[in-house]
Order: C-alpha cells, then sequence, then structure tokens
C-alpha cells in the first residue's frame, strides 16, 4: 500500500497530499488543472495525464474534489480511475457528497474487485496542513484498518463510523453543527456591534465560556479583521447544507436550525458571497456603503 494516487490538488488536497509524502508513501497526483500539480512534484510526487493513468500506477486512490459529479467523473469518465482499477485495489473518497451516491459508486467499484471508503474530512484548510483533520469513515471494518496509517498520516481524529455511506452522513451532520455555530458567531459579533460593545473584547469574553466554540475562536478574529480568505468558501458551505437537507428529507423530521442556515447561505450565493470564507456570511448584514466596499475588496484580494 505504498503506491498512492491522490487526485484534487485544491486548498485541501495540496497539502494533504504533501503530508503524505512527508510521511513516506509513493505518490502519484492528478488534477485538471495540471500547474497545480507543481508544488508536489517538486516534493517528488509523479504526475499523472489521467485518472486512469493515477490509478494503473496506484495501490490506493484517494478523490479529494468539490461536489458529487466531480468525483463520478474522475471514476467513471471515459479517462477514469474505474478503467485502471486491478483487483484488490482501494478508493478513499475524502470529498464530501451525497450518501446515495457514494452506495452507487463503492457498488460499481466493487464489480472489479475495488472496494472503496468514503472519508470525508473536517477542519479546514488549517487542519490539513497542520494533520490534524478529523476523518470520519465509511465502509469495510478491514478495509479501514488496511487504510488507517494514510488516515494517520493526514489527520488526527480517525472515527469508523460504520458501513459504506456513514462517512458522509456523519460529516453532513457535522456541517449542520459547524453552520449553526457559525451563525451564532456571526449573530453575536453583529449583536456586540450594535450594542456599542468593544467586539474584540466581546470576543476574547465569551471565547473564554460556555459560549466557546471552534467557529467563534478560529473566525470570530477573521471577521473582525475583515479577512475573508476562504479556507473553506461559501459556495462549498452552501453545497454541503443542500446535501444535509437531502439527508433530513430521508430521515423526515423537524431540524429548523438546519433549515435556517441552509436558506441563509443559499442566499449569500445568491449576493454573489460564493467565494468567500464562510465566515463572509455576515456580509449578508452589512448595510454601510463603507462595508460593502470593504466586502468587495475582500473577495477580489483576499487576505
Amino acid at each position: 500500500m505504498s503506491k498512492v494516487g491522490f487526485i484534487g490538488m485544491g486548498i485541501m488536497g495540496q497539502p494533504m497530499a504533501a503530508n503524505l509524502l512527508k510521511a513516506g508513501f509513493l505518490l502519484t497526483v492528478f488534477n485538471r488543472t495540471v500547474s497545480k500539480c507543481e508544488p508536489m512534484a517538486a516534493l517528488g510526487a509523479t504526475i499523472a495525464r489521467s485518472p486512469r493513468e493515477l490509478a494503473e500506477r496506484s495501490d490506493v486512490v484517494i478523490v479529494m474534489v468539490a461536489d458529487t459529479p466531480d468525483v463520478e467523473h474522475v471514476l467513471f469518465s471515459e479517462a477514469g480511475v474505474w478503467r485502471g482499477v486491478k483487483q484488490g485495489m482501494i478508493v478513499i473518497d475524502m470529498s464530501t457528497i451525497s450518501p446515495r451516491a457514494t452506495l452507487h459508486f463503492s457498488e460499481r467499484l466493487r464489480e472489479k474487485g475495488c472496494e472503496m471508503l468514503d472519508a470525508p474530512v473536517s477542519g479546514g484548510e488549517k487542519g490539513a496542513r497542520e494533520k490534524t483533520l478529523g476523518i470520519m469513515v465509511g465502509g469495510k471494518h478491514e478495509v479501514f484498518e488496511r487504510c488507517l496509517p494514510l488516515f494517520q498520516a493526514m489527520g488526527k481524529t480517525i472515527i469508523y463510523a460504520g458501513s459504506s455511506g456513514t462517512g458522509q452522513k456523519t460529516k453532513l451532520v457535522n456541517q449542520a453543527v459547524g453552520a449553526i455555530n457559525l451563525l451564532a458567531t456571526v449573530e453575536g459579533l453583529r449583536l456586540a456591534r450594535a450594542a456599542g460593545l468593544d467586539a474584540e473584547v466581546t470576543l476574547r469574553a465569551i471565547s473564554s465560556g460556555a459560549a466557546s466554540s471552534w467557529m467563534l475562536t478560529n473566525l470570530g478574529p477573521k471577521i473582525l479583521s475583515n479577512d475573508f480568505a476562504p479556507g473553506f468558501s461559501i459556495r462549498l458551505q452552501n453545497k454541503d447544507l443542500k446535501l444535509a437537507t437531502e439527508l433530513i428529507a430521508d430521515v423526515k423530521g423537524e431540524y429548523p436550525g438546519a433549515k435556517l442556515v441552509s436558506s441563509l447561505f443559499a442566499e449569500a450565493v445568491r449576493c454573489g458571497l460564493e467565494d468567500l470564507g464562510n465566515h463572509g456570511l455576515i456580509n449578508l448584514w452589512r448595510e454601510t456603503g463603507h462595508e460593502r466596499s470593504q466586502t468587495q475588496a475582500a473577495k477580489s484580494d483576499p487576505v
């Protein structure tokens, strides 16, 4: 299992792939925009010309792309991974995609003797760089055990969630909870400002007690400094909340918090904020011309 293929050299994929190289795995990489592979090549990775070629060179293929159609394309297109699959191979999808599609993809790969794990991650770009990602894994337990050294090279909290699709379902629960916490951060800082408080002092005060959260302590300071560079974008947060809404439709029941944040992030995309970091949600409520100009500057020239 020393030969690993990694597809997707985006904000998350590059540092994750770099950590695999540092751990001693032989790495082949692929990205539609080939130039994004060059930093990995400089560290010793081989660049493949297609997902098929990457699969032919690898024992394990890791996919880290944006959405369900992207995963389907790299796996099953004419030059896709499926064309280069060998008996006994493993595909690990670390993207956040539809649990329903995950089951379908897993079944198709198994037809060729290839096992699949769904292993979406949490922790953003910072977690990817620092090897502290949370990784939620679905699939056969014995396959999870075989791949544990790979996960340990990229993350800190590695949880086996259960059968195929449960990793994706767990991640969607994570996304709903995280988005609700982010809304609380945004609303709290808005309220502090509206009440005439020093927002930085308020942030320090509430970060030390029961109101604290990862969103508050990590994204609160970025909001106050108007740093909306995307560690995780509004576009991707909106995509994940759409998937969470699909999961809610499957299980039925009332989930008002998830419904609210899903509608707010959809509105943020409609307002043209999709390329900001997800904490840029606060810009939905910025009404003065000065604040609007700051928002546009953050979009065009992220800090």
